[in-house]
């Protein structure tokens, strides 16, 4: 999955990408592609209508919200002030692709609670 957010992310670029993925027991299961619905290179925002399909689906298998992601397409891979103001799922991982160095994209995931951000550990198998 840590590769399709790295193709999601150039594919959409110079724009940033956003996407879902569900979780069961701690495990990434599935990912879903969402439609940046800002269009922008340095914000992003789910389409409410893909962002509720796909929770409803989360919810059908007994999933949980794993993680939330984004790109940073000119950035490095940490929370911009407006990614933790729009930190609304405190249990979920927030994943950040950095492609500011395109040949060497840049991976990370953090914890945003209340607007503290602790890194977490991203554990590729």
């Amino acid at each position: 999955m840590a590769d399709e957010v790295v193709a999601h992310a150039r594919e959409d670029a110079p724009n940033e990408c956003c996407g879902i993925v569900a979780a069961k027991d701690g495990a990434a299961v599935k990912l879903f592609r969402a439609t940046n619905s800002e269009a922008s290179p340095v914000r992003y925002g789910l389409d409410p209508h893909e962002q509720y399909a796909i929770m409803n689906e989360i919810d059908d298998h007994g999933w949980t919200l794993g993680a939330i992601y984004h790109s940073h397409t000119r950035s490095s891979a940490y929370p911009s002030q407006t990614d933790i103001n729009l930190a609304f799922y405190p249990d979920a991982l927030y994943v950040i692709v950095s492609l500011l160095n395109p040949e060497r994209p840049d991976l990370r995931a953090f914890r945003i609670i209340a607007g503290a951000v602790e890194e977490a550990e991203l554990s590729i198998a």
